[in-house]
């Protein structure tokens, strides 16, 4: 943490080091999150200034998606966070995903890691497990992502089909198969594998191809194309 910052208030600081002042003089890129952070916060408690509150909150969550994670109620729960504080928070974690996802989606979808950040982030979040499906074009280009299901998956209780209606629906060229793990381990499991080449098969039959399965842990994603898992290669 910036040396400046053992001062209990931001008003303290000389104006141009204080955040906002910063980020209007250099840019946001030259804060650090925790800076960035207390912009939003905007004031402190007793013993903090609004950076300290902003580097507890994220230590307490452990980090940016951490937080993103957290329910809305634990964030209200922190010392120094009112309910406006945690709607700020939160809006502007959902901006930026927004953000993001606006501008891969008007890419071609070209590799495991585009898709992977159309969805990380918001997979990365949940709670329980839940199978998405991204509707891609000729051009691979993304139509829609659907939610297909929501709660424990394994081979015998996913029907093949379901996952299909979207894409013939919407006339999509292509597929991607998505899931999270919870327990932030996205390593593929013999159900995913076995999941994925019957995916694979029905998607022959209808001549939609089937681009890849992703796993989603925290954070982080796996590419069963990549491991050379179900799409002919192991």
């Amino acid at each position: 943490m910036r040396e400046e910052y053992t001062s209990y208030r931001i008003t303290d600081f000389a104006e141009s080091e204080r955040p906002r002042e910063r980020l209007a003089r250099l840019g946001p890129k030259s804060l650090s999150n925790a800076e960035l952070l207390a912009i939003l916060i905007r004031v402190g408690v007793k013993g903090e200034n609004a950076v300290q509150v902003a580097q507890r909150l994220l230590n307490t969550f452990d980090g940016i998606l951490g937080l993103h994670r957290a329910a809305f109620d634990e964030v209200c729960a922190q010392y120094g966070i009112s309910t406006a504080k945690a709607a700020q928070i939160k809006a502007a974690l959902e901006l930026g995903y927004r953000m993001k996802q606006e501008s891969i989606q008007q890419t071609s979808i070209q590799s495991p890691d585009e898709a992977a950040q159309l969805i990380l982030h918001e997979m990365s979040a949940l709670d329980q497990e839940e199978l998405w499906v991204l509707l891609l074009d000729t051009r691979n280009h993304l139509l829609a992502v659907e939610t297909i299901y929501k709660g424990s998956l394994n081979s015998s209780q996913v029907r093949v089909g379901e996952l299909f209606k979207s894409a013939v629906r919407r006339n999509a060229a292509a597929i991607i198969v998505a899931h999270n793990h919870p327990s932030g381990d996205p390593t593929p499991s013999p159900d995913d594998i076995a999941v994925t080449r019957a995916i694979i098969e029905a998607g022959k039959l209808l001549d939609i191809d089937v681009l890849d399965h992703l796993v989603v842990g925290c954070g982080a994603y796996s590419s069963l194309k990549q491991r050379g898992l179900a799409f002919g290669q192991g």
